[in-house]
């Protein structure tokens, strides 16, 4: 009797399946807010996510992914804003701004 081929293709589908899955579950935590320090001093935003607080210092030119699963920001001029992970903040003139 001669063999038409195929395999296992039941087993095949689970592990593609499977790799999919993965994939999917490790890229989703690859959204994050960002932070773009355009000035030529260090600027600081406030981060709260859940019950943590922690003070994020950027230093001139400089570019921080943080926040992936949203929480609030304190910016320098001591606005708040709430953010869900997708956001970028430009910090220009001691001013940031949420885009």
């Amino acid at each position: 009797m001669a063999n038409r081929g195929g395999g296992d293709t039941v087993n095949a589908m689970w592990k593609s399946l499977i790799a999919v899955s993965a994939l999917l579950a490790v890229s989703g935590n690859a959204l994050a807010a960002s932070a773009v320090n355009n000035d030529t001093d260090p600027r600081t935003l406030i981060v709260t996510e859940g019950s943590s607080k922690r003070e994020l210092t950027l230093g001139p030119g400089e570019t921080v992914e943080f926040c992936p699963n949203g929480c609030f920001v304190t910016m320098p001029n001591g606005d708040l804003e709430a953010l869900t992970g997708s956001e970028t903040i430009e910090i220009s003139g001691g001013v940031a701004r949420v885009r």
